[in-house]
């Protein structure tokens, strides 16, 4: 694909992209056709009803899955007839996950926690580098007062910045967040909207799958999906800034207080 200097290369690119799972007899669509870019510093929700597909066009952006047909580019390589252990390097190495039931180990420091990424890397960091990389990234989520902890001495809000730390320590070119929120309260859910934001406005790519619409408005794009098909893209109107909502918490909390 041709790029020019007025069109940089989408993070993200899908060319009618299709996954047919077969139960049996039966072959369920779970994507059909699906065409769409996303661009370096976007921030993307992607909603729908149970069973839209939103789901499986997120483990298919996450190499988690093989589509049944179809193009996949990210950032620029066609991932799509790669092999397993490229696979596993390309989800290691380009993409940043976190999941809505944070899948922490429970016995190791939150710092510890953030370095796993790096101890499979391909790169072999030492020690020293491992750490310093792994301390930058709970500082990014403004969590190094807890870098000791375990995740049982950690808030569910807590766990969740650990693991968006995880997700960015091998700085990926994008960030996939699956019902980030899921697990969270109201107070904490915006937080953690907070940090997405300031990640994307400092040039990091988000996708999000939410089903939530008050979550997905903190985004800047929105794409809804319905039977597997994708059948709204439009950016986001009057978004939402967590840090205001956030403000707004705390006026709330003190009139109470009053």
């Amino acid at each position: 694909m041709k790029t020019t200097a007025a069109e940089p290369q989408p993070v993200i690119r899908l060319e009618s992209l299709d996954k047919i799972y077969q139960t049996g007899a039966v072959a369920i669509h779970a994507v059909r056709e699906v065409s769409l870019t996303v661009a370096a510093g976007e921030f993307v929700a992607v909603m729908g009803p149970s069973g839209s597909g939103k789901s499986t066009l997120m483990n298919l952006i996450g190499c988690l899955d093989r589509p049944s047909g179809g193009h996949y580019w990210l950032d620029g390589e066609e991932v799509g007839a790669l092999s397993p252990s490229a696979l596993s390097q390309v989800r290691n190495q380009q993409l940043g996950f976190v999941f809505q039931g944070f899948n922490l180990l429970s016995r190791t420091s939150a710092l510890e926690n953030v370095e796993l990424p790096l101890l499979y890397s391909a790169h072999g960091h030492g020690r020293r580098e491992l750490r310093r990389r792994s301390q930058a990234a709970l500082e990014r989520v403004g969590l190094t007062d807890r870098a000791a902890h375990p995740p049982s001495q950690l808030s569910g809000g807590q766990q969740q910045r650990v693991a968006i730390a995880r997700a960015l320590v091998n700085e990926p070119a994008l960030l996939l967040a699956d019902e980030p929120t899921g697990n969270l309260d109201t107070r904490t859910s915006i937080e953690i909207m907070a940090i997405f934001q300031k990640l994307n406005r400092k040039g990091m790519t988000i996708l999000m799958v939410t089903h939530e619409p008050g979550i997905a408005r903190y985004s800047r794009r929105e794409i809804l999906m319905r039977d597997g098909r994708v059948v709204s893209d439009q950016p986001v109107r009057e978004r939402l800034e967590a840090v205001q909502e956030l403000g707004r918490w705390q006026g709330v909390a003190m009139e109470e207080q009053a």
